[in-house]
């Protein structure tokens, strides 16, 4: 995951033991394990027993907890552990306010340029078949990294990247949100599944203001009971 085990065990062992590559492996664990939903907002971590888990030190998980809450994931309490933070309401409201905003106007592109939309199309359908295979697998995490992979599609395909340098700053709460989402109510997961195929016909038909009708309506249903 951090390029240890392509060159060798030499290089393995050595890339294992140094500061810089334990602290990283320790944040990538951590923060997947939150966005997938494993350590659930509310849960108290500690030091001692991610690194007992990891096979590591405690300082490069102290190290890789004081990044995560700069970056919001959790609170640091002295002496008692981390705190995985929940999603704040207002938080969830002001990404599902961005998502809007960046995928429409990307549609908007993608729709107003000729035969723009046929290879998105292709690559929607193919990640709503990745995302279908997951549920069914019952892998809730590839679910999600699935779900954050059609709407970074479409932010893609309309070519501005500024707007697709500010929606991979939402990727992470995006992915959080929909693990949480479905975790509430499994239910959810179909309705996804029915509504992405319907904004990849909606894609297909260079119909932006259905598919601006439509991606209001999806976040509101998937996520409107948290924010």
């Amino acid at each position: 995951m951090n390029g240890i085990g392509t060159d060798g065990p030499g290089v393995e062992v050595a890339a294992a033991t140094t500061p810089e590559s334990s602290a990283g492996r320790a944040y990538t664990v951590v923060r997947d394990r939150i966005l997938d939903g494993e350590y659930e907002g509310g849960t108290m971590l500690s030091e001692g027993r991610i690194a007992t888990e990891l096979g590591m030190s405690r300082t490069p998980v102290r190290e890789a907890f004081l990044q995560l809450q700069a970056e919001g994931w959790m609170r640091l309490y002295p002496k008692r552990g981390a705190l995985v933070r929940p999603v704040p309401p207002h938080e969830s409201r002001e990404v599902l306010e961005a998502r809007r905003m960046i995928e429409t106007t990307a549609v908007e592109t993608v729709c107003a340029s000729a035969g723009g939309s046929e290879r998105l199309v292709r690559r929607l359908r193919e990640v709503i078949d990745e995302q279908r295979r997951a549920w069914e697998e019952n892998d809730l995490a590839a679910f999600s990294r699935a779900d954050v992979e059609f709407h970074r599609e479409v932010v893609a395909a309309g070519g501005n990247s500024i707007l697709q340098g500010f929606h991979r700053l939402l990727q992470d709460r995006h992915r959080r949100m929909t693990t949480q989402s479905i975790s509430d109510d499994a239910t959810r997961a179909e309705r996804v599944l029915a509504q992405h195929t319907e904004l990849a016909r909606l894609i297909a038909e260079g119909d932006a203001e259905g598919f601006a009708r439509a991606t209001v309506e999806h976040l509101d249903d998937i996520h409107g009971s948290n924010v």
